[in-house]
């Protein structure tokens, strides 16, 4: 495979403005896709367009829970850019770590908008063009809270959890199609997660990494590129990956 295995190829990633979204725009473009890049933050896309100063990019402002505006800006793309063939689910997030029945009800709905309605919208609005051109790649990012509950973690494993088999029921229904479907489920990654995940308290979000080698947005990428770069009729179903430092813990057992 050339360096240049994605030339020709049309992606869009959503929440491109930092981590995994951010890295894997970089990753597509050096491998000589034209990317679309959208995320909520315009002052973030203004300055990765201006930063990569490439006609391969376009930068658009979106916010995936906003159907709107997700139809009105793929009604809009202009050529090469409307035939998108890579979809790259990365808009997310976690909001807190209170336990279940001291938790922010509006963190609560703001998770399950975000990391599932807006991954359905998305997905459900570009997939028609993929079936019709019988060719594409879906990458949702998952997590391994899909799996493997923690304190606190309630809805926002839940709502990685809906994203794993959201995944696997594409797989199903795209049976007979060209089109590949991948759940990458990362474990700790050294990105801006925990500081939205505790509203912007980077000291307390610097202790979740402390001591421990994690994983960066780029590990993160260079995975997800791997997957893409595959021969195509090899599909990976779900794919899950931790920093050597982190593992499973037992099972919790109150004694009291």
């Amino acid at each position: 495979m050339t360096d240049n295995w994605a030339s020709g190829r049309v992606a869009l990633v959503t929440g491109a403005t930092s981590g995994f979204g951010e890295a894997m725009t970089r990753r597509l473009l050096t491998a000589g896709a034209h990317v679309i890049a959208t995320g909520r933050r315009a002052d973030r896309l203004d300055a990765l367009a201006t930063e990569l100063a490439t006609a391969r990019l376009l930068t658009r402002a979106l916010d995936v829970r906003d159907q709107t505006s997700i139809d009105a800006m793929l009604a809009h793309l202009p050529a090469p850019f409307d035939a998108i063939d890579i979809l790259f689910n990365n808009a997310g997030l976690a909001l807190g770590l209170s336990k279940a029945h001291e938790a922010d009800l509006d963190d609560w709905q703001t998770m399950i908008d975000t990391n599932v309605s807006g991954l359905v919208r998305i997905t459900r609005a570009v997939l028609p063009g993929m079936v019709t051109r019988n060719r594409g790649d879906v990458i949702n990012m998952s997590s391994v809270a899909a799996s493997y509950p923690y304190p606190g973690g309630n809805v926002y494993g839940a709502t990685k959890a809906f994203v794993r088999q959201f995944s696997l029921n594409l797989r199903s229904d795209l049976l007979g199609t060209k089109i590949r479907v991948t759940s990458i489920e990362p474990g700790m990654a050294d990105t801006e997660f925990s500081v939205v995940r505790f509203n912007g308290d980077k000291t307390s979000a610097d202790k979740v990494y402390q001591g421990v080698h994690a994983m960066s947005a780029d590990d993160v990428a260079l995975v997800c590129e791997g997957v893409l770069k595959l021969p195509a009729h090899i599909n990976i179903n779900s794919l899950e990956l931790m920093p050597v430092q982190q593992a499973f813990g037992p099972f919790a057992v109150n004694r009291d």
